[in-house]
């Protein structure tokens, strides 16, 4: 078996983890929130596919208490669930501290189809707290790539 190679730091030597295959253990992780099953399968496949660790909850509330244990990177919301909405979970979150600050996307079967009018939705969703929205009728490999540059990976 080869060795593999380390870095060196004061708190020990730690294998050098190429980007191309890091463990799923230090993949970045994704909470989706969906109240329909069929969304929230078919993003976790392809997200995990891609090399992220993903959970999922089914409304607004199961959102905000995984939020509280796992401490996601990103969150993927829902904008219309039942009881609590994707907007009224993420104004919520807002109020955790450690909450602050985790990316926020907002999913939606609704939004503006053209192009050069998505702008205003987009100005929506930073109004309310989230970091943007995608469509969920948009391809999976852009979701993918979304979620690439919402964490720098």
């Amino acid at each position: 078996m080869m060795d593999q190679p380390t870095h060196s730091s004061a708190s020990g030597a730690h294998p050098i983890v190429s980007p191309t295959h890091r463990s799923a253990a230090l993949a970045p992780l994704i909470l989706i929130t969906d109240d329909e099953p069929y969304f929230r399968e078919i993003f976790s496949l392809k997200l995990e596919s891609a090399g992220y660790r993903v959970i999922t909850a089914s409304s607004g509330a199961d959102c905000l208490e995984k939020c509280v244990s796992s401490h996601p990177a990103l969150i993927l919301m829902d904008v219309q669930m039942p009881v609590l909405s994707g907007i009224e979970t993420v104004m919520k979150l807002r109020d955790i501290p450690d909450m602050k600050h985790t990316k926020v996307i907002f999913l939606t079967n609704l939004g503006e189809p053209k192009l050069e009018l998505q702008g205003a939705d987009r100005l929506y969703a930073r109004q309310i707290g989230a970091d943007g929205y995608l469509r969920k009728t948009d391809d999976l490999e852009s979701l993918v790539e979304h979620v690439r540059i919402y964490l720098g990976t």
